[in-house]
This record gives structure tokens, sequence and C-alpha cells, in this order.
């Protein structure tokens, strides 16, 4: 596998960087668009292993795309809920956004098809959303292993029938398959009601799919406990301009944090819908100066990177947790993550991760069911794996401007949102700022 040697950042940079599109805005919008009445227009989309397998999906159901990657824009033209292809068979690869938007999508339709994924998709968890999509009429044949990928989908409507417009369902192990229900249901005749059995009910990417679906021109009603997805509503066809990811704006601004720089990620601003700006506030408690400009966020690290300790609840943007525990080391107290139970379930048993690679650094950290605390700690050289997790090579590379002798290994598994991280990681840190 390919290895990515960090280079130390020796003295404070001040820069502006630009990062790609949102991929949970980016998938929510293609589908949305598909669903829609007519020519949806896509501006800023990421372009990454999972927005293309989503597209690629698209593609294979019938619909007609048009993509620019070098503008950075797709159009696709929507057939009012409609499925061009009644049989297909599609790949999602490992996008669980698109594992679990498009399964909905199928499993309501009036076709039959086959989805497949990657290895490690295969793993990630389904059944909820199964058993849901099953109590409104759909069918499943797993071909592998039972309640998960890969599988053919028969739709509920695929004898004629209606699906069932009332369900329940328990997303504690994500909230991906709320999303899917919600968004598919403004195609159903009858509507939707989607009953929350588990604790957790809402969360930053659910209140994302109904700040999108309201801008896509349909309405979602929530009371607490239940959402209601009412008849007789459709997306409309619209232009459409995608945010910057905050998501991938968190990893400069923790290297900002870490080494006393100045960083500006431009178009990132508090109005963003995506819940990771959370983490920028956090920064802010910790020592940093943060201040939201007109061209974006800019966050000042403490002189030296003497940053304080935190004990935070990153259930609602978990995602950064990773981030958090690379710069938490040097922190001037011990930093707690909590909350964070439901990341052990995705690309790889992120807190599991978090203490293997943190303790191979030299770190003294504790680990629980659903909680990481890390302790300030001298960094050693390593090799830092990275369980073909995105989000857990581009989090620590943050160390190593820092500390010389860090390594990633499989840097390159960035792909899966952004394809082209370390190159710009380097680029900019060459040029003087990163």
């Amino acid at each position: 596998m390919s290895q990515y040697r960090v280079k130390k950042l020796e003295a404070p940079v001040n820069c502006e960087v630009e990062v790609p599109g949102s991929k949970s805005i980016t998938n929510r919008a293609l589908l949305m668009a598909a669903l829609s009445d007519g020519e949806c227009r896509l501006n800023g989309v990421l372009f990454s292993d999972d927005s293309r397998h989503f597209l690629s999906c698209l593609i294979s159901l019938g619909f007609v795309v048009e993509v620019n990657e070098i503008e950075k824009y797709a159009v696709i033209h929507g057939l009012g809920g409609d499925i061009p292809c009644k049989e297909a068979q599609i790949n999602v690869g490992s996008a669980g956004t698109a594992a679990r938007f498009l399964t909905a999508m199928l499993a309501l339709s009036d076709g039959k098809y086959f989805i497949d994924a990657s290895e490690q998709m295969k793993r990630r968890p389904m059944k909820p959303l199964f058993d849901a999509l099953e109590s409104m009429g759909a069918g499943f044949e797993f071909t592998e292993q039972g309640d998960h990928l890969p599988v053919w989908v028969t739709g509920a409507a695929y004898k004629g029938g209606a699906p069932a417009n009332e369900v329940s369902i328990d997303i504690s192990e994500s909230t991906q398959f709320l999303s899917a229900l919600m968004m598919v249901a403004p195609s159903l005749e009858n509507g939707l009601t989607i009953h929350i059995t588990s604790k957790k009910k809402d969360g930053s990417y659910i209140r994302i799919t109904r700040k999108m679906m309201s801008q896509f021109g349909c309405s979602v009603e929530y009371n607490g406990d239940t959402y209601q997805i009412g008849a007789v509503q459709s997306y409309e066809s619209k232009t459409y301009q995608i945010e910057p990811d905050v998501s991938a704006a968190c990893y400069f601004y923790g290297a900002a944090a870490l080494t006393g720089s100045t960083v500006i990620v431009k178009n990132v601003h508090f109005t963003s819908m995506q819940g990771d700006v959370r983490f920028i506030k956090l920064l802010e408690d910790m020592g940093c100066k943060v201040t939201d400009k007109p061209q974006g966020i800019q966050v000042t690290g403490p002189d030296g990177g003497k940053l304080s300790g935190a004990d935070v609840d990153m259930n609602d943007f978990s995602d950064q947790a990773m981030t958090l525990a690379a710069i938490a080391p040097f922190a001037s107290s011990p930093t707690c993550i909590r909350n964070i139970g439901h990341i052990r379930l995705q690309e790889s048993d992120r807190i599991n991760a978090i203490v293997t690679e943190l303790t191979r650094l030299g770190v003294k950290v504790e680990e629980e069911q659903d909680a990481v605390k890390i302790y300030p700690s001298e960094i050693k050289p390593a090799v830092i794996e990275t369980y073909d997790d995105h989000r857990m090579a581009m989090a620590f590379a943050l160390t190593g401007l820092k500390c010389d002798g860090i390594v990633i290994d499989n840097y390159e598994c960035c792909k899966k949102t952004f394809e082209n991280y370390f190159e710009v990681l380097e680029e900019t840190l060459r040029n003087g700022g990163l």
C-alpha cells in the first residue's frame, strides 16, 4: 500500500484554502434531483469515490445525467419519482449514503433490482432499514450475509400495490436510515408517517435532510417522536448550490489550532446547515480565535498551539472525533470525547482505531464503549494504519504537522470524499500556507 510522510510545519502560516463540496449535501441533492419533476442543475458538486458511485448508479437506473467535473456541476433529469429502468443492477461501492438512500428508493418502487457494494460496505449495518422497508411491502433476497448487502430488491409497488404509509424505525446505528425514508416519501402516493423507536430521535444530518427537502419544495413535520411527510408533494426542478464540505474544512482548522497558524476556508460560514460547524466553536473553547469573515471562517491557533483540553459530547458532529483525537495529545489537560458509540459501525471501528493509533504514537488513552479519554503525551514517530477509512487518514495527518516521523499508510483511501487532500496539504505548505 502507498504511504505518505507528513512534513512537519516549522513555523505558523497565514493562508486561505478551498475545500470540495459537501459529500452529505451532494448525495442528498443527487437523490432529490433524480426524484424531481424535471431538470436539476447542481453546482459545487463533490466528485469523489462516493459521489461517482452514486452518479453511476443513477445512470445504471436509466436517468439522464450530465457531468462536468472541471466546473463541478451535474445535471440530473428527474421523472417525478419514476425510475426509468424497472430492472437493473447497481454498485454503491463504499458509499453509505448511496447504499441507504438508493435502497429506500428502489424498495418503494415498481421495479426489481440488485444492489452490490464494496467489502467494507457489506459489513456496515443495514438491518433497521431493511426491516422498515419490508414492513412497507418491499421484498429482499440476500445473496451473501443476511441483512447486509448485496441484495435483490423487489419494490413494494412491483405488483401494482402501494407501499404502506406508516413505518417505525430505530436510528441509533445510523441516521441515514431515517434520511433515506424521508427523502423517498414525497414520491409515495399516500405520503409517509415515520415513528422513531430509538432514544435518538433527531440529529444534525437529519436536520440537513429536512432543510434540503424544504429547499426542493417538500415539507416535513416533526413533533419530537414522529416525522410526517404529507401526500401530493414533489421535488421541484431547480438550480441548487452545494455548500463547501465543513467536515473537510475542519482538518485545516485543526491544523491552525495545532500550529498557531491562521487559516481561512473559503465560503465556509456559521450559516452552514452542516453540524460540523460545532467543531469550529469547540476549537474556540480550546483557545483558538475564530472570526466569520466575508470570505469564510478564519481560525487562529494559540501561540505554539498551546490548546486546553475539552470534555465534549460529539454525538451530533462525530465525524470530527478523529480530528479532535489527533490534536488532543498536544493539549495542556486531558480531552474526553463522549457519546460516540455509533462510530464503531462506520468505515472502521473508529473508537478502536483512535485508541490503537494513539497508543502506537505513545499517547496515553482510555477506551470506553462510547467514549475515549486522551491525555497530554509526548509523541513518538510511527506509521499510522488507516483501516481504509478516509477520516483516519486525513485526521492523523495533522499530528505530523507538529511532530517529525509520522507516516500515513494507505493514505489514498481519502479519495472516498477528498481525493486530493494530501496533494492540497503538501502544495500549500510548500508555498508557505495551508
